[in-house]
């Protein structure tokens, strides 16, 4: 310790020396313009260290924040005021030209298409794909099962039942009723694609071909739940299922 305090010692000493013999009127613009230095320091560490209901201050913008209109916005740049603008008539948007109906809307000579396209080979591994999409975007409401008993429906239902701040619910359709097993297979891939009653569109999230396997597996599940017992090899020797519930 008594070296270093040595070394200090004669480092410090000759100018501290020096220091003293600088005019006053120095030194205190030394000490002022050090003490100046800091400010910037202890103002930024200020902004990164506290919480402020104003936007921080942004001098080079990037196009970070530059105006914007969302739709139903009145616009000064147009002579109706309106900021949404008509599709042009005899246009197509890009992305929008569904050449193939039947593919692309499940229309068929201007009626619900009763077929699969073509282009789609319905095989067991379209099937299968059709079950993927099926648990991942549907079962929510409709069910493992297509009997309209989702855990979304569930929870609704619960709610419902509770009077949980005025909830309402529309239950989701069995998709075994009469009336959804006899729509054609056009009618239900539109029913994905654009959504029915509260019903939510599909179209932005799955996509066409996904759609229509999803038709495909819908249809082989609604086939399981009524299917002809005989269609079975050894059918007779199963447990049959008997109106109480048991196996006879």
């Amino acid at each position: 310790m008594k070296l270093i305090k040595q070394i200090i010692d004669d480092l410090l000493t000759p100018m501290l020396e020096d220091f003293w013999k600088v005019p006053l009127w120095i030194r205190w613009a030394l000490v002022v313009v050090t003490c100046a230095a800091t400010i910037p320091l202890a103002v930024i560490y200020r902004a990164r260290h506290s919480v402020n209901e104003k936007p921080r201050i942004h001098i080079i913008q990037n196009m970070d924040n530059q105006p914007k209109s969302v739709a139903q916005d009145g616009s000064e740049w147009f002579n109706d005021g309106r900021i949404m603008r008509p599709k042009i008539e005899g246009t197509v948007a890009r992305g929008d030209m569904a050449g193939d109906t039947h593919f692309f809307m499940g229309i068929e000579h201007d009626e619900w298409a009763t077929t699969f396209p073509t282009t789609v080979s319905v095989d067991k591994a379209f099937v299968e794909r059709g079950q993927d999409r099926f648990n991942i975007y549907c079962t929510p409401c409709h069910g493992a099962t297509g009997y309209g008993d989702g855990l979304i429906h569930v929870r609704a239902m619960t709610l419902v039942e509770t009077g949980a701040n005025g909830t309402s619910w529309v239950a989701p359709k069995n998709l075994h009723e009469s009336l959804i097993k006899e729509q054609p297979v056009g009618q239900l891939f539109n029913t994905i694609t654009n959504g029915v009653r509260t019903m939510a569109a599909y179209a932005s999230q799955i996509p066409t071909e996904d759609r229509w396997a999803i038709v495909a597996y819908i249809k082989a599940l609604q086939f399981s739940q009524d299917a002809d017992p005989e269609l079975v090899d050894g059918s007779a020797s199963f447990p049959q299922k008997n109106t109480q519930g048991g196996d006879e």
